[in-house]
């Protein structure tokens, strides 16, 4: 492999003009796409093989009419203190609104009467106006929105307090302003570790390239590929992280082989022959793990991991061709004056050793110490996730400032947490022989469990074959005591169904939810598995061991659970909340373990590739493994701790996001990439490597004949070659030869 990409190096670099044309007409041609497309609706969300979906599918074919998969809306209004809605003049200022609404859009399917349907509370303080649309929330017109919105304003003129709840005003979650933050602080770690802004903007070029064409083709799909607006948010996340992290790794390498004395062409060949062998098996781990979501079995989770492992992927071709390609045009601007100095100075055996190389010879020094701090500190950090209590965000996790959080908060002072997450519950009564005492005998069976608190009248279709009944729990619709009641109730319609032939389902958002949560706990351990020993194998590739892909996976799964840890303790128990805009604490989102599994382990993995990559390199090559681990730092130590920064901070970025979901995602993915690359691939990793020594890259011999040689290292390429050893290998000062004596 390191011999193809060389040649695949070399020539990008002397075609450069060629492929920097390539890759902008393919930018040119998504942009086009993505503009000429027309605009995506909402990516319809599916749980295939659950209960709720099961409900759902029946409503749509037994209600035809009823649009089950429409837009929601709830106008709230309180009145006055002092008041009540049921006086005259906010009765007829409700009824005079409710009539707007119905004659505001022709997207609207009905609107009820609160004073005819049971919608106001016992202290007569609240009351609201159901709105059901024919549509979904992303299929909502402006003028439809901004009826909805301009409903309330003529009551709050009365003095009557106004706020509209549901997803009818569900928006795009804003997050370009902090992705800029990301990269604008992405440019800094860049220039303070190149030196040079030419090299600093050699990866943020790339990579925006990259993500340009990833996100701009996501989105010219979307409508035929049926994909949400966090796709994309995804795709470009982990599209800007990797891209910038794999073309830093190709510049860095490139601007060691010219330190070394190669000349231009040659340094890009060996750059990419050497470093753009990392580049790909890290980039197989991260796409490996994207496309391994699919085994969760929810459409729109597999469509968000496909749709990223493309742009990453992507970010590989474009490290592979691009940045050698601009690197040609960069000339040797892309190394500073300082650089250059620095270059010089590392090339005399009296240089004084670069902070990589100081902190590797203290590891090797103190391994068990080292080992034992790490891995009781990521321990101690971790003990939150035993307390992890899992669901979906609801309105109740909004910011205040939101109409949205402020309805949610009415109707439970008004009526009860439990009406902001009704359930729904449909009887089949196809093959009961009277139908009618069967839905009876589920609204008696359910008013009877504990946690409900209303349970209305059966509606039945025309067909007379399917009944609706709407049960409202009594807590809020992401707690533990309302999933009780879900299952409460499927455990009665199992009872109800032998007794007679009625099937009872429970669907509703809140059961949708409840459900999906439990899907996903199901998938975990078979998708770690998958990736883990998928992974496991490439690496067993890769390094020509066992015990290292082991310590990595190992390693792994520490950081993952200490950054649950972390996860848990601010978003569900406030700690520091409000430093990071958390204003209700809940359950943290059902997707976010087996996300986190996801894309940290690709991404991880990046570092183990490319700084335990360059240890083996430097075995393999004739050096002790001491002294191994400390060329390993001193060549990557630098390039690992910018990349880890920069991923992070593109991370953090959408910690300001105004979505809960996007938040939480931002959060965990940078606190997991700082555990993972500073505490396990900095201080673990070679710890446990300094306390196995040779026999970290110990193979059954069986297992070398029948594993394929793919020279990551490039000894294959060095010997074809025939040149000297690069960037330095081999060499050190006395002061570390006896230190390294000693260990």
């Amino acid at each position: 492999m390191a011999t193809f990409l060389y040649k695949l190096g070399r020539l990008a670099f002397r075609r450069r003009r060629y492929v920097a044309l390539i890759w902008v007409a393919l930018l040119a041609l998504a942009g086009f796409g993505a503009a000429s497309a027309s605009t995506a609706t909402s990516s319809s969300f599916s749980i295939p093989g659950t209960e709720a979906q099961k409900a759902f599918d029946l409503l749509e074919q037994r209600f035809p009419g009823a649009g089950a998969d429409g837009a929601t809306a709830r106008v709230v209004f309180k009145a006055p203190d002092g008041q009540k809605m049921t006086d005259p003049a906010n009765k007829a200022e409700v009824n005079k609104i409710a009539g707007e609404l119905k004659s505001g859009s022709d997207q609207i399917a009905s609107v009820t009467d609160p004073y005819t349907g049971n919608a106001v509370s016992k202290d007569g303080s609240t009351a609201y106006v159901s709105v059901s649309y024919k549509v979904n929330s992303m299929e909502l017109t402006d003028a439809t929105r901004d009826a909805l919105e301009d409903a309330g304003h003529a009551a709050q003129k009365s003095g009557m307090t106004v706020e509209i709840g549901g997803d009818a005003l569900l928006v795009m979650p804003e997050t370009g302003v902090t992705e800029i933050i990301g990269v604008a602080i992405a440019a800094v770690v860049l220039v303070i570790t190149f030196g040079s802004l030419i090299a600093a903007g050699l990866p943020l070029l790339t990579a925006l390239i990259g993500v340009g064409i990833g996100v701009s083709t996501i989105t010219a799909l979307a409508n035929v590929l049926d994909l949400g607006s966090t796709t994309s948010t995804l795709a470009m996340m982990i599209g800007l992280a990797v891209g910038i992290d794999y073309a830093l790794f190709i510049v860095s390498r490139y601007r060691a082989e010219l330190a070394d004395g190669r000349e231009r062409e040659e340094a890009a060949g060996r750059a990419v022959g050497t470093a753009g062998s990392a580049v790909v098996f890290a980039g197989l781990t991260v796409v490996i793990a994207l496309v391994g979501l699919a085994v969760v079995n929810i459409p729109m989770l597999s469509k968000m991991g496909f749709a990223a492992a493309g742009t990453v992927a992507i970010a590989v071709l474009i490290a592979l061709t691009l940045v050698p390609a601009m690197m040609g045009f960069a000339g040797r601007r892309v190394m500073g004056r300082k650089a250059r100095k620095a270059a010089e100075a590392e090339n005399r055996p009296e240089a004084k050793p670069n902070m990589g190389t100081r902190w590797a010879r203290f590891v090797l020094r103190k391994p068990v110490w080292v080992l034992l701090v790490g891995v009781i500190g990521l321990g101690a950090v971790a003990v939150p996730a035993a307390s992890l209590e899992m669901g979906l965000p609801d309105e109740g996790s909004q910011p205040t400032s939101t109409t949205q959080r402020r309805a949610y908060d009415l109707l439970s002072d008004g009526f009860g947490p439990g009406f902001n997450g009704p359930l729904m519950v449909v009887v089949d009564t196809a093959n009961s022989s009277d139908g009618k005492t069967a839905a009876k005998q589920v609204s008696e069976e359910i008013s009877g469990i504990p946690g409900v608190v209303a349970v209305t009248p059966a509606q039945f279709n025309k067909a007379g074959d399917t009944a609706m009944i709407t049960v409202v729990p009594k807590d809020r619709p992401s707690s533990t005591e309302t999933e009780n009641v879900v299952h409460a109730i499927r455990d009665t319609g199992k009872d109800i169904k032998s007794d007679t032939g009625a099937e009872v389902l429970v669907t509703g958002s809140t059961a949708m939810n409840i459900d999906f949560s439990q899907k996903m706990n199901d998938a975990l351990l078979p998708y770690l598995a998958l990736v883990v020993g998928l992974a496991f194998l490439l690496l067993m590739l890769v390094f020509r061991s066992v015990l290292v892909p082991l310590k990595a996976a190992l390693g792994f799964l520490l950081s993952v659970v200490a950054a649950l840890g972390a996860v848990v303790a601010v978003f569900q128990w406030g700690w520091l909340g409000s430093l990071f805009g958390v204003e209700q604490t809940g359950p943290i989102m059902s997707m976010m373990p087996i996300f986190m599994v996801g894309v940290v382990f690709g991404l991880a993995m990046d570092y183990e590739v490319f700084l335990v990559t360059r240890m083996r390199e430097a075995y393999v090559h004739g050096e002790k493994p001491g002294q191994a681990i400390v060329t390993g730092f001193k060549h990557g130590a630098r390039v690992v701790t910018a990349a880890a920064v920069i991923m992070m901070a593109v991370f953090a970025g959408f910690i300001g996001s105004s979505e809960q979901m996007i938040k939480m995602i931002g959060f965990s993915l940078a606190i997991a990439v700082f555990f993972d690359a500073f505490v396990v691939r900095m201080a673990i990793v070679p710890a446990v490597l300094a306390l196995l020594g040779k026999r970290a890259w110990w193979l059954p011999r069986w297992l070398d004949r029948l594993l394929p040689n793919v020279d990551v290292e490039g000894e294959g390429l060095r010997k074809e070659l025939g040149g000297t050893p690069s960037d330095g290998e081999g060499r050190g000062d006395a002061q570390g030869e006896r230190e390294l004596a000693q260990v």
